[in-house]
């Protein structure tokens, strides 16, 4: 092998260590297109085959074992053909609406289901995988399918950087977005298996918010070194801009016997994040 081809496989296999170990996180840049709503309508989206489809293919892994124990792992592998087109024709009716003339209720739960769908969507067109960071439709150095545009809303093409930084980050400013939207991955925070509402929005917040920080991938404490998902560290803007407010934000989700071991730190450790695949096992 001449020096030239060397070198080349060594940049390739740094590249493919970086790609599932490392993640730039996008800061939150409002598009201002999406400020605009209606706060007087009452149309409400329907979101009824997203939630069955949910209900079928996600497995809540509470009695299984202590690796996956917890974590909501999705059947790509059962999905049928018929299935997979009502997925697709799911996200073509979001993307048709005129977005814009909703409420801010509705378009919260509109673009949580919508980026979440999506994911599953390419997944699927890619499936299988051993890690969404493999599917690289932007180029062959590129991680993941974030930045490619995948869908069209009100003549705007749009990718899931667009859904998660540019629109419900910056525009409801909350730190539990996290918690919603999903990645396709072990260590990201559950994918719900219900679609989200206007209606249960607030619950379903509130109830991954617990789930994650309760579990290990989420939280843990070892020998009083406080070790986070790289969310944490990821997108630090959101939860505070110090390890004392991130902390202070675990506390309110935290149960025992973590709460109390939280109550003795003042700082983060360290952090993990696992890109595997949440795929039944």
């Amino acid at each position: 092998m001449t020096l030239i081809k060397r070198l080349a496989c060594c940049v390739l296999c740094f590249a493919a260590v970086l790609s599932l170990n490392t993640y730039a996180a996008p800061k939150a840049e409002l598009w201002e297109h999406w400020q605009q709503q209606n706060p007087q309508s009452k149309t409400v989206i329907t979101h009824t085959e997203w939630d069955r489809f949910l209900s079928t293919y996600i497995v809540t892994n509470n009695d299984s074992t202590a690796a996956i124990r917890g974590i909501n792992t999705f059947n790509y592998a059962k999905v049928t053909p018929s299935d997979k087109q009502t997925l697709k024709a799911y996200i073509a009716k979001l993307t048709a609406l005129p977005i814009s003339e909703y409420n801010r209720d509705q378009q919260r739960a509109y673009w949580t289901n919508l980026y979440n769908a999506l994911t599953i969507d390419v997944v699927l067109d890619h499936y299988p995988v051993k890690s969404i960071m493999d599917i690289k439709l932007s180029g062959f150095f590129t991680r993941g399918p974030w930045e490619e545009q995948l869908v069209t809303v009100e003549q705007q093409p749009i990718s899931l950087n667009d859904i998660e930084h540019r629109i419900l980050r910056p525009i409801w400013n909350d730190p539990r977005t996290h918690y919603a939207v999903n990645c396709a991955s072990l260590g990201c925070p559950n994918l719900s298996n219900k679609a989200y509402t206007a209606e249960n929005m607030e619950q379903q917040l509130e109830q991954a918010a617990s789930d994650f920080i309760n579990h290990p991938r989420g939280v843990s404490v070892n020998s009083d070194e406080l070790t986070v998902s790289s969310i944490y560290n990821w997108f630090k803007e959101d939860f505070g801009s110090s390890d004392t407010q991130i902390i202070e934000h675990l506390k309110q989700y935290a149960k025992a016997p973590l709460k109390q071991q939280l109550a003795a730190i003042q700082e983060i450790s360290d952090d993990q994040y696992d890109w595997q695949l949440n795929e039944v096992r």
